[in-house]
């Protein structure tokens, strides 16, 4: 199994409704891009998070899994989302 790791920090203000949408489009690339295990998208409450607003997990069956996620169309969506109507700042991505 691999693990995906991403932290997501917003340029500027978005709303919640944004957030909320962001979160549902992520959920649903479950059961739209084939090797996902679980995934897990959240607003981070921590006051350490060095300005990171939202966090993101996802299992993989396998390291090719994990690669075939990134430029899968469904995921491509989700990141043109992030970036034309969210503003995206910065990202962390770890992966193991």
């Amino acid at each position: 199994m691999v693990t995906h790791i991403v932290l997501i920090k917003f340029s500027g203000a978005v709303t919640d409704a944004q957030v909320d949408k962001l979160i549902d489009k992520t959920l649903k690339l479950k059961d739209e891009i084939p090797g996902i295990i679980e995934i897990q998208q959240g607003r981070n409450f921590s006051n350490r998070s060095q300005g990171y607003d939202v966090g993101m997990t996802v299992k993989f069956e396998n390291k090719q899994a994990l690669e075939n996620f990134g430029p899968h169309p469904k995921h491509q969506e989700v990141v043109a989302y992030l970036k034309n109507e969210l503003g995206l700042e910065d990202i962390i991505v770890v992966d193991f």
